[in-house]
């Protein structure tokens, strides 16, 4: 008893330095990831470079995958996290001296378009290596009310990322005045910085033991074979063909906003934080929805509405011949709307996957997942760039504005096809629309609903 006590003790301890650990990964993120595409622009660098870079290193991240599912067995999961976290902040170096290449010595586009290509695909696949890891652990140590945890860790996460990306864009847009370059080289050193807090962190965390069993092992292509016949497969195919359809727009809404529409730093920051902004507003709501109706039912509300987000965006040019002042306010309603639907669909996601995966298999099952999503993202990428680069009109559109459309368009047929397959794999309460607006009608001041009582005898 008192052995369980402690235990339990080191794993409320390692919850909250987990918190801590996912702050500091969120400062990398701010300030290094999320300007990546600003950066290969910066550089010079065409579409289908952008889309490459946005997709390349994530797929030879969950690729590597493959190989972390085997080293696993032979290694602690603290150790196998701690060497990819801490390679990870040592790959910043580099594209510091990138920076340093091209704004300041002279380096050609091209090179620095293929060395940032390389080494950014180092700093993914670094992080990808230990995420089968990494969520294995995460498992252990969240036995219980685990979309609230990660609700709340998310919170956290996405708050400081906000933080990081509002300071971030100030930065460049200060130096963008003189020389970029400067702006830059203070983004990548931060990034450093908070990925080797982070690996301090993480250091801090308990790791129960675990034993794998022989039987507890398939491999890629057995899950591959058996995919449509089961519940988690289909839920991989739901994810992965979600991600393909997402990619062909994605990596595009930063070249829209700052070559299209000419944004500076600041406003594409502004516009990029909003849906991080209500992504932290709505988490916990989603975090408790899951918990409470289930993680499908959360995943076909936001799987379904998901299209708009890229059909909003396709009217922008509507917009902008209405009134120019107003595109500015009507993105930043657009991606508080993409925040909130985006929130409860990764959520519900990464949920669905702690409930249906047992300790044994989620490494396997996280890499699986992860790898067949990262390809088709590269896919749709690819196939996203290749339209933006080779065709100054399609149908008569902007290809920005078509591959918007057409990234709607996949999104609604993958919903529609795909979520009445997959089943919820634990008891919930049943979700009736109609009783909960019955109810909030009921919960009316009894003035408003004889006033409501009115009008409808009027009518």
């Amino acid at each position: 008893m008192e052995n369980q006590t402690n235990e339990e003790g080191l794993r409320e301890k390692s919850k909250k330095a987990s918190l801590k650990d996912g702050v500091s990964f969120s400062v990398m993120d701010g300030f290094g990831l999320r300007y990546i595409t600003p950066f290969a622009l910066a550089l010079g660098a065409g579409n289908t470079l952008i889309g490459v870079l946005n997709s390349l290193p994530n797929l030879l991240g969950t690729t590597s995958q493959l190989i972390s599912n085997k080293v696993v067995e032979k290694t602690t999961r603290k150790k196998l996290v701690l060497t990819g976290v801490i390679t990870q902040g040592i790959m910043w170096l580099p594209l510091i001296l990138i920076a340093l290449g091209y704004f300041f010595l002279g380096i050609s586009t091209a090179l620095a378009s293929i060395l940032l290509i390389v080494f950014y695909s180092l700093i993914t696949v670094a992080g990808a290596f230990v995420g089968p890891a990494w969520n294995s652990w995460m498992k252990d140590l969240v036995n219980r009310d685990v979309g609230e945890y990660f609700g709340k860790r998310s919170k956290f996460v996405n708050v400081s990322v906000l933080i990081s990306m509002l300071v971030a864009g100030f930065v460049l847009d200060y130096f963008k005045k003189g020389n970029v370059g400067f702006g830059f080289l203070i983004l990548f050193s931060v990034a450093l910085i908070g990925r080797f807090l982070s690996a301090y962190f993480l250091s801090k965390k308990y790791e129960p033991p675990i034993s794998y069993s022989s039987e507890y092992y398939f491999s890629f292509l057995q899950f591959v074979k058996k995919m449509r016949k089961n519940n988690f497969g289909r839920f991989v195919i739901f994810f992965s063909l979600i991600s393909f359809a997402t990619a062909i727009a994605s990596p595009f809404f930063s070249v829209y906003m700052l070559k299209d529409l000419s944004f500076n730093y600041y406003q594409f920051t502004i516009i990029t934080v909003t849906s991080i902004l209500t992504t932290v507003l709505s988490l916990s709501f989603w975090g408790k929805s899951s918990d409470k109706y289930g993680n499908l039912m959360v995943m076909k509300v936001t799987g379904w509405f998901v299209f708009l987000i890229p059909v909003l965006w396709a009217f922008s040019p509507l917009v902008i011949s209405w009134n120019p002042n107003y595109i500015l306010p009507y993105l930043i309603l657009v991606e508080a709307l993409s925040g909130f639907l985006w929130a409860g669909l990764n959520l519900s996601s990464v949920n669905f996957i702690y409930d249906a995966v047992t300790r044994e298999r989620m490494a396997l099952c996280v890499s699986y997942n992860a790898i067949i999503a990262a390809l088709g993202t590269f896919i749709g990428a690819f196939i996203g760039g290749f339209f933006v680069d080779n065709f100054p009109l399609i149908m008569g559109l902007n290809p920005i504005i078509f591959i918007f459309l057409l990234s709607a368009t996949l999104r609604i047929l993958v919903a529609m096809f795909m979520l009445p397959r997959v089943r919820e794999v634990r008891p919930v309460e049943f979700f009736d629309l109609g009783k909960s607006i019955r109810d909030k009608i009921l919960e009316t001041p009894k003035h408003l609903g004889g006033l409501m009582g009115i009008r409808r005898a009027g009518y």
